[in-house]
């Protein structure tokens, strides 16, 4: 069965590393990554003379739920072409919202494809130091501003889209060491290739 797989947790904490790494383990699968889509966002924050600020309400307002919805259209669009699409992105809210996962199993379903879910779970010491590791221009805000960013994110695993009646459709990747990763990379591939 086709396959879409929402790498998914709060900022930093190893969803790119561990993207990249199952979609190199898989065969035949289309990597996307909501990242990609920064230039655009940034060409909007200049063209409305606002400041870069990805934390900011004009983000919020004009650019957030679209990134989401163009990086979704992308991966429906490659499921006619592939068996697995994988997208690296947060998704924190839309995993929460049950409205919101309801329709997108529904559009998957029209595609003969299913959701599976890999929720990346590393400690919040390791993210805030992975967030001034990598140094980038997104972060500025949010280690500026450590307490208020971290206060406003939810590492908990999102129970809302626990469905008892599909086997693996959350994973959970354990990354806050290289063990666990170790671990948690033989164990993700292997139920991804078992169809």
């Amino acid at each position: 069965m086709k396959k879409l797989i929402l790498v998914t947790s709060p900022p930093a904490c190893g969803k790119t590393f561990v993207s990249k790494e199952i979609s190199k383990a898989l065969d035949h699968i289309v990597y996307l990554d909501k990242d990609t889509l920064i230039g655009l966002s940034k060409q909007i924050f200049k063209v409305a003379n606002e400041e870069y600020n990805r934390s900011s309400d004009f983000f919020e307002e004009n650019i957030r739920n679209y990134e989401y919805d163009v990086i979704v259209d992308l991966a429906l669009e490659a499921l006619d072409y592939d068996s697995k699409v994988l997208i690296n992105a947060p998704f924190t809210r839309e995993l929460r919202d049950k409205k919101y996962m309801k329709d997108l199993k529904t559009k998957l379903k029209e595609k003969g494809a299913e959701l599976v879910i890999i929720w990346v779970e590393t400690s919040v010491e390791v993210c805030h130091q992975r967030m001034i590791d990598r140094n980038s221009d997104r972060d500025s805000w949010k280690l500026s501003h450590w307490d208020e960013y971290i206060a406003g994110c939810n590492f908990e695993r999102p129970k809302e889209i626990d469905d008892p009646e599909c086997v693996d459709d959350i994973i959970i990747f354990k990354n806050s060491s290289i063990e666990e990763f170790k671990s948690s990379i033989d164990n993700v591939v292997a139920k991804l290739n078992k169809d």
